[in-house]
């Protein structure tokens, strides 16, 4: 299965995907954690803890963390290694400035490192890290396939890569209301309490294009993960995508 990368049409004008999600997250990065508390009904942190539960990281596992944001994820993974080191990774400024105030906040700069960097090129070698997460950023980037292939590369052999995505409820009558709510509430609610319409417009229209959960199982095949597991969260409106690195030594 492939992935197509993607122009943006409509009232932003057309413009490459990258830059106008780019533009999406400055703007919104003030308000990015109010707003996923209120547009997920705070369930988002339950889906992290229960991701971070799957992955089972051990004391001293390292970590990149991609599309991180405003580094909940990143602050998660430096505490359950408590020892090793995580790497945060995200194209906006505006997002990682909010991250970087809660990292100090926590006493963590030792140990996370944070950078202004493309999901599609990362900077870092072969091999350097027991895991490779990405939280709800896989379906904003231009080629997901290729996101998922420098993932996969970075990991070490016998490595995890971790998605944690918004996905796609098949099952009515709640596929049909989980649809109202993402494409005519949801917006709404950008606009009453981030001053945002078009910018929460865009997250049912980047999902509409996302593939569904078992799409995105045979792509992280396809990748060449191997041991693949998908969960649905929540009657499938999120889900998990776990995939390990082959180990040659095994």
């Amino acid at each position: 299965m492939t992935v197509d990368k993607v122009t943006v049409t409509g009232g932003q004008g057309d413009k490459p995907k990258e830059q106008f999600v780019h533009s999406v997250f400055e703007s919104i990065a003030g308000k990015y954690d109010l707003m996923n508390d209120i547009l997920s009904f705070r369930r988002h942190k339950a889906w992290r803890k229960f991701t971070m539960r799957k992955m089972g990281m051990k004391r001293g596992d390292s970590a990149v963390d991609l599309c991180c944001g405003t580094c909940d994820w990143s602050i998660a993974l430096a505490d359950a290694s408590e020892t090793g080191n995580v790497m945060g990774l995200d194209f906006s400024a505006g997002m990682l400035e909010v991250g970087r105030r809660k990292v100090k906040a926590r006493g963590l700069q030792d140990r996370i490192s944070l950078i202004q960097g493309n999901a599609m090129e990362l900077p870092f070698g072969d091999n350097s890290f027991d895991y490779a997460t990405i939280g709800f950023g896989l379906r904003n980037v231009p080629d997901p396939v290729q996101v998922l292939s420098e993932m996969k590369r970075v990991v070490k052999p016998g490595g995890m890569v971790v998605c944690l995505e918004l996905s796609k409820p098949m099952k009515q009558p709640f596929k049909g209301i989980y649809y109202f709510y993402f494409q005519r509430v949801l917006p709404l609610l950008g606009r009453l309490f981030a001053k945002r319409y078009e910018q929460y417009k865009w997250l049912p229209e980047s999902l509409a294009l996302f593939p569904d959960r078992k799409q995105l199982e045979e792509i992280f095949r396809d990748t060449g993960l191997t041991k693949v597991e998908s969960f649905p969260l929540n009657g499938g409106i999120a889900a998990l995508h776990l995939g390990l690195k082959e180990n040659c030594n095994v």
